[in-house]
């Protein structure tokens, strides 16, 4: 069954409905779309991790502002980029990520990691990572999300014009790329 169909409900909610179990719902139809997506945003297991948490918990205090003119996945998608980019524009995020360079990282094993992992054995999606930020996002909520021209312009912020135009782009890009794996030239 359709996510969206069975969380229609949402629109509808009431002060009297249980908005923890309402959470648990949109954790577990969209929680691997959120981290999948924040992932994508910052290429990091460990934030990916931080901000799928942090969307839910704004999601938890602001179910309220739920509009009826956005989908459940555009809303929470759109929450997960904005939280992405707090995230990234943080001093703490700054001093975290320079300390990356000095720690050793172990490996870690969650059903999330394996989701990315055996996607990125797919070297298109690889080649979809190497991608400048506002490309790789506008080919990911296209093609791994499946979101409209409309749904994707409005998570970005961006005219549905711009959209098509990064797509094209991103397209263009990942030719090029693949011309040159092909070619032997890297």
């Amino acid at each position: 069954m359709n996510p969206e169909v069975k969380l229609d409900y949402m629109k509808h909610m009431s002060e009297s409905d249980d908005a923890g179990a309402l959470l648990n719902e949109l954790m577990t139809a969209y929680g691997k779309d959120v981290w999948n997506y924040a992932y994508s945003i910052t290429r990091k297991w460990d934030m990916a991790d931080d901000i799928a948490q942090e969307v839910f918990i704004k999601v938890f205090r602001n179910m309220h502002a739920f509009r009826r003119d956005a989908s459940v996945k555009t809303w929470l998608l759109t929450i997960t980029r904005n939280t992405a980019i707090d995230f990234k524009r943080s001093a703490f995020l700054r001093k975290v990520t320079l300390s990356d360079w000095f720690e050793e990282r172990g490996e870690r094993h969650s059903s999330e990691q394996e989701v990315m992992e055996q996607l990125a054995v797919n070297d298109m999606w690889k080649q979809v990572l190497l991608l400048p930020p506002k490309y790789r996002e506008a080919i990911i909520l296209f093609a791994h999300h499946q979101l409209s021209m409309k749904e994707m312009a409005d998570i970005l912020g961006v005219t549905e014009g711009t959209v098509k135009s990064r797509l094209f782009h991103a397209r263009q890009k990942l030719a090029k790329m693949k011309e040159r794996n092909i070619d032997g030239t890297d």
